[in-house]
């Protein structure tokens, strides 16, 4: 198990592993259909898309839920 302190890193590794999951998918089925190799394709895409993806939401998510509190709580 890991420390709670180390929640918001758990959190955005997760976040980014499904978010890139799911958009890279979507992204390669809308560009390619459904062709041979496409699960391979679809991968690889993953796999850079997740690279890029967790530090992004490492950087963004402060600012992200900073803005989300102002707009949620005026």
């Amino acid at each position: 198990m890991v420390s709670a302190k180390y929640l918001h890193q758990v959190q955005a590794f997760l976040l980014s592993g499904l978010m890139s999951f799911i958009m890279s998918g979507a992204i390669t089925l809308i560009n390619l259909g459904l062709i041979d190799g496409f699960v391979e394709m679809w991968i690889h895409a993953w796999i850079l898309a997740y690279i890029i993806a967790f530090p992004t939401i490492l950087l963004v998510f402060p600012f992200a839920r900073k803005l989300a509190l102002k707009i949620a709580c005026k």
